[in-house]
């Protein structure tokens, strides 16, 4: 994955103390399967430099259709065994990753959704084509008093063609950018096209998206590369993961 040509002297740590999207509460969706694999990655992340954690469960149809109740048990599980394991200085909060289905306009039309701080709200595009009334889902949330943020625009590859789409979007709405993405964890053309929206300076926030021990290796890997550094000096400018949003009260 890494070019030896691309390496830097040494690693550097993670240029955002924030990670607002990863998927560490045990045994709740495909992250980590329960609190000892969920320990190892905060403790990764920790390492590389993250003080705040807001984790984000999938709340997605059929398959994660997570609620406030199922969330609760397992996060506060997590909270404990990082107090017990010496990781009480790491803040730990949770909101959620809310797929465009079904659910998501039930939720809607209930106004019950698991927002960040502020009413923030992480929301994710299915995988197979751009929902036919983004737009307007935008316009409702707002108007209901929700912050809408679009995760990974990147990973969705309908948009790799349609580069002014993703213009007209950001207008409305700002863009979460994977850092898994941009380590080239999903290969080649979804990196090139992360860092096609570094340079036009269309990326707000960075959440590293983890799930298991495989992404944090592959952070501490890209840490060390001459791209990392390129990607930091690009993003932190206008990087939106220590503002007031985060910082407020769950």
């Amino acid at each position: 994955m890494f070019n030896f040509f691309n390496r830097s002297k040494e690693a550097m740590p993670l240029w955002f103390a924030n990670d607002i999207h990863l998927h560490v509460i045990p045994g709740i969706d495909d992250g980590a399967q329960d609190v000892d694999s969920a320990i190892t990655l905060v403790t990764d992340l920790a390492e590389m430099g993250i003080k705040h954690i807001i984790a984000t469960p999938h709340v997605t149809a059929v398959t994660f259709e997570n609620t406030r109740q199922s969330i609760a048990g397992p996060f506060e599980e997590l909270r404990t065994a990082m107090d017990a394991r010496g990781l009480s200085e790491i803040e730990l909060k949770h909101a959620a990753e809310n797929r465009i289905d079904e659910l998501f306009i039930r939720n809607l039309n209930n106004n019950d959704f698991i927002t960040y701080p502020n009413k923030y709200i992480l929301i994710e595009n299915p995988f197979v084509q751009e929902p036919w009334d983004l737009e307007n889902t935008i316009f409702e949330l707002k108007v209901r008093g929700y912050n809408p943020i679009m995760a990974h625009p990147e990973r969705f590859v309908y948009y790799l063609t349609k580069p002014k789409r993703l213009e007209e979007l950001h207008r409305h709405i700002p863009f979460q950018v994977n850092l898994l993405s941009l380590a080239g964890h999903y290969g080649k053309t979804i990196k090139k096209f992360a860092e096609k929206l570094a340079e036009a300076g269309m990326i707000d926030l960075i959440g590293t998206d983890t799930h298991c021990r495989e992404h944090t290796d592959c952070f501490r890997e890209y840490l060390g590369t001459r791209d990392a550094r390129r990607m930091r000096d690009l993003t932190l400018p206008r990087l939106q993961n220590d503002s007031a949003f985060i910082e407020a009260g769950s």
